[in-house]
């Protein structure tokens, strides 16, 4: 057993890359999943036009392997949304804490390749991803055990830069997916970045066999906010992702003392957004002051003020998750 240096990831990935799918999009206008990949016209210009033409036609060599790691994950949910900035990891961190809470076994992906913070939110950074014969063991968040991998646990400095086209990112995530011994686990949870790109496409395609329980989509209130967050709904309904609700954070502040509610915007962006796409609103998360010391000191709101509106909230949200990926499958269209 031996530890893995934390530049010997980006070194594999960049001898790999010809496995890579740098245009595995079912999106709109993409025909990578078809016969023309890499030959019809909306090609012309892509980067990944050439490493379309080579796989048309040939199975991904990775998939076996990826199916096998994720099959003993019951339950894959994708945390995701148009936009950068609006508390998205927290989202995804702190429901993945309520679930752990009640003794559920929980990991957490983190798939945002240039800008990780899944490693602080749930205090497991600077520590080392440990390579055995079995993968890459992911660390182990000290709150509840919540299982974690991420790019910013393969960097030398913690504040390098990741520079990498789509096809490399796509490479790593799937090393993520592969190469990490995951086990058993109740959920796991994917931190996405904002938008609908390459981290996306990818592992929507990786999972395609070993199927994704849904998305929770994640804006905020004002309504300057909503284009973006409605193309990532339109985005999961084109992938067939199914999308179990919407939740709007930043939802007025908390005062920390006697947990009155003040309004930051007047307009209710994500309850209208609810209404317009027959979504449900699955929770409301105000800001509270807290939530952030508790994240940047390595503990968790939800252990150490249980009863803030925030927490009460989360929980609210965890449950309401648990109920929608038991439910029978809706249409996504």
């Amino acid at each position: 057993m031996e530890v893995a240096t934390r530049s010997a990831g980006d070194d594999e990935v960049a001898d790999n890359v010809s496995k890579g799918e740098a245009t595995t999009a079912q999106a709109v206008g993409c025909p990578s999943d078809t016969d023309m990949a890499g030959r019809a016209d909306v090609c012309q210009g892509c980067p990944g036009r050439e490493l379309c033409s080579r796989l048309v036609g040939t199975a991904d060599p990775d998939q076996p392997a990826i199916d096998i790691r994720m099959n003993a994950c019951r339950r894959k949910l994708m945390v995701v949304s148009g936009k950068g900035g609006v508390g998205k990891s927290s989202v995804a961190a702190n429901l993945a804490i309520s679930l752990a809470m009640k003794g559920l076994k929980v990991g957490v992906c983190d798939l945002d390749i240039c800008g990780p913070s899944i490693p602080t939110l749930l205090n497991v950074r600077d520590q080392q991803v440990i390579s055995t014969q079995y993968g890459w063991t992911p660390l182990k968040s000290p709150h509840f055990g919540i299982k974690v991998m991420s790019i910013g646990l393969l960097l030398d400095n913690s504040a390098s830069a990741v520079v990498w086209r789509g096809p490399r990112k796509s490479e790593i995530i799937k090393r993520f997916l592969k190469d990490t011994f995951w086990g058993r686990l109740d959920y796991l949870i994917f931190d996405t970045p904002p938008g609908t790109s390459d981290e996306h496409l990818t592992v929507v395609s990786a999972l395609k066999t070993a199927r994704l329980d849904g998305a929770v989509v994640v804006g905020t209130p004002q309504l300057v906010a909503l284009d973006t967050v409605r193309k990532e709904v339109t985005f999961c309904r084109k992938m067939g992702v199914r999308v179990l609700g919407l939740v709007e954070n930043l939802s007025g502040f908390s005062c920390p003392c006697c947990e009155e509610l003040t309004p930051l915007f007047d307009s209710g962006g994500v309850r209208c957004l609810a209404e317009e796409t027959g979504l449900q609103l699955l929770a409301t998360i105000p800001v509270d002051t807290r939530l952030s010391t508790c994240e940047e000191n390595g503990a968790s709101l939800l252990q150490d003020h249980p009863e803030s509106a925030a927490s009460v909230a989360i929980n609210g949200l965890s449950q309401r998750v648990q109920e929608h990926v038991h439910a029978p499958t809706l249409s996504t269209d």
